[in-house]
């Protein structure tokens, strides 16, 4: 069955500029940025393309609003309560949304709105239970008398740059987070993806109660909005979810800021000969090509043991030809666009550059009359393929086959990355021995790297970034530890 979406996202009129919340106004600015559906190029509508005149009014609000307005813990967590109740009510609103504007098929769109209202509930709890710690000031004889504890304070104004692919829940993971720590926003959506964001501001402030100072959307070019908030002088902590290119790039030029990055990933899975590997690639089928792969720990590089190499291409082969691709708002697609068509391209040509290089793809690899990339399986790829040493943030698995098992711990540890790794076995000795070598900020154990729950602690090490998301995680970057000293 085919959603009707005839009328467009709902909310947004394609016919007029979708206005911001900024500062307490609509604003719309004076020139607009259009928006298209990455799967037929439909127009969805336009936001404002502002300038950093516009971001020096948000962050001036926000800190305004910090100083003069401050959030106890009990509003907080009543507002983000609220939030997670509307959000639950409306989410077959925002899938649709995420639908159209991000090509991620509807029931994948529903399965994302589902889960911001997890990470919303859990930062309402965490706004509930923040607290500091006492200091044994009196273990000193300098101590005596004195009583000292610790406050968490709201670290000040947050930036919060949005990436396209989750454009409501990773919203969710910086405002949450935000919200609960008692510190006001300026969000910087995807341009790609700005709907979501618009909707779920207005949510959090017209239905949840979020005071007006306490967020503001700029929408706008990177190098411009983006830029103008990473060198603002009142802005407190970034927080980057995107490219590491980018990523990396905003922490150097934000030296003396608290900046939080949420990288790439090539994310490998072993397969070792005594696992579960059927369960396994019963998985990967989703975990390799929901939302057409573009996710930071998409399964990406498959290491099998090459005793069942053979067995596992012929039933992962046969599993991925099921998937069925097309439009976003079919109720039966699986995997639908990229979030471009230059993005589709370069994916396409990493395929045929690993196929002029020796390996071969057993299925996909050629773009559909409909324009879209077919989910892909790339068998024999050697680690200095792009498709296994870069990440490809497409619908392509590359399987590489070994023979030790200490080979496919060191081959997946050999990337600039670092995010989520996964390991099939039944060997509890293998497993321990994955968990201590596998040098990623997770490692699961007969579970894919794609698997993630909204509160765990989330993040990678080199390329991959340098925190941990998941609300009480978060707070924890966007709080400040303040040492208080009675003296009787």
């Amino acid at each position: 069955m085919t959603i009707d979406m005839s009328a467009g996202i709902p909310g947004i009129d394609r016919n007029v500029t979708t206005s911001v919340p900024l500062d307490g106004k609509a604003v719309t600015g004076s020139a607009s940025i259009e928006v298209r559906a990455p799967y037929d190029g439909a127009l969805l509508g336009s936001v404002p393309s502002l300038t950093a005149a516009d971001v020096d009014i948000a962050v001036a609000a926000a800190k305004k609003a910090l100083h003069e307005q401050p959030l106890p813990q009990w509003r907080r967590a009543e507002i983000l309560d609220r939030a997670a109740t509307v959000l639950a009510e409306r989410q077959e609103e925002f899938a649709r949304c995420i639908a159209l504007e991000a090509a991620k098929p509807i029931r994948t769109a529903r399965a994302e709105a589902q889960r911001a209202v997890s990470t919303m509930q859990f930062s309402a709890a965490v706004a509930r239970s923040l607290a500091g710690e006492m200091v044994p000031l009196e273990a000193s004889a300098a101590g005596e008398g004195k009583i000292g504890f610790l406050m968490k304070v709201p670290i000040g104004v947050v930036g919060a740059i949005a990436p396209f692919n989750f454009p409501l829940n990773l919203v969710a993971h910086k405002l949450g987070p935000a919200i609960a720590a008692g510190c006001p926003v300026v969000l910087k959506p995807a341009s790609q993806t700005p709907f979501s964001s618009i909707l779920f501001a207005r949510l959090l402030l017209e239905d949840a109660g979020l005071p007006a100072g306490y967020l503001h959307v700029v929408t706008g070019p990177g190098s411009v909005v983006g830029n103008a908030l990473v060198d603002h002088d009142d802005v407190a902590l970034i927080t980057f979810t995107g490219s590491p290119e980018v990523g990396w790039a905003i922490r150097s030029r934000a030296p003396r800021k608290r900046v939080g990055l949420e990288l790439g990933n090539n994310a490998p899975l072993i397969l070792e000969a005594d696992g579960d590997w059927r369960s396994a690639v019963a998985k990967v089928k989703t975990a390799g090509f929901s939302h057409a792969g573009q996710s930071c720990i998409s399964t990406q590089r498959l290491l099998v043991h090459s005793s069942i190499a053979d067995d596992v291409v012929a039933e992962l082969t046969a599993a991925i030809n099921t998937l069925v691709v097309g439009d976003p708002l079919d109720e039966a697609t699986d995997v639908s666009a990229l979030i471009s068509t230059s993005e589709r391209d370069r994916v396409a040509s990493w395929v045929d550059e690993a196929r002029a290089e020796g390996a071969t793809v057993t299925t996909g690899g050629e773009i559909g009359a409909d324009g879209v990339l077919r989910p892909t399986l790339v068998v024999d790829a050697t680690p200095q393929m792009k498709v296994c040493s870069q990440e490809v943030f497409g619908p392509v698995v590359a399987v590489t086959r070994y023979d030790d098992f200490d080979d496919a711990l060191a081959m997946a540890n050999d990337t600039r990355y670092g995010l989520q790794a996964g390991v099939f076995t039944a060997d509890l000795n293998k497993a321990l021995k994955a968990a201590r070598t596998l040098d990623f900020g997770g490692v699961l154990i007969n579970e894919v790297p794609t698997w993630r729950a909204d509160q765990q602690p989330y993040g990678g090490l080199r390329d991959s970034g340098n925190t941990r998301e998941g609300p009480a995680y978060s707070v924890r970057e966007m709080t400040e530890d303040r040492l208080i000293i009675l003296t009787g």
